[in-house]
């Protein structure tokens, strides 16, 4: 018996390393972007009935697994407030440093407002350079204006 999403989670983990799958090869088979699938297989997204069984598929879950699945999920997957993975750190330390200069230029082009993380799209890709690799990271969410009441 499955009690939480965390434990689908943790079956899709291990059926990812013991069958060599990619987040990229799940994406595809969904015909989504890789950052949601992944974010999706992480359980913080929520899986349509099709979806559901097609992730089950590829990583041969139980009905039951399929069926949490489509819950929507708690989300937030950081252990701690303050990241101690190094990659994530790193993320953690980039809006620390930068979080008030994003802040105070979304504000000056947009107004009293956010950036959702509900109308938001994200895309990861490598960018050679003779330096060494990096990560390219683009974010873009829809603009939430305050409104006055």
């Amino acid at each position: 018996m499955i009690s939480n999403r965390e434990e689908v989670t943790a079956l899709i983990l291990s059926q990812k390393v013991a069958k060599g799958i990619k987040w990229s090869e799940v994406a595809e088979a969904l015909d989504l972007s890789k950052e949601w699938t992944t974010a999706g297989c992480l359980g913080q997204m929520t899986f349509d009935k099709e979806q559901a069984e097609k992730v089950g598929e590829i990583f041969a879950l139980s009905d039951e697994a399929i069926a949490w699945l489509q819950i929507v999920p708690y989300k937030g997957s950081l252990p701690t407030a303050v990241p101690t993975d190094p990659l994530i750190y790193r993320w953690y330390e980039v809006v620390n440093v930068y979080g008030s200069t994003i802040k105070e230029l979304i504000h000056e082009e947009f107004g009293d407002g956010i950036m959702s993380a509900i109308d938001f799209s994200m895309d990861i890709k490598r960018e050679e350079n003779p330096n060494g690799d990096r990560v390219n990271v683009v974010l873009s969410g829809k603009f939430l204006p305050y409104r006055q009441f």
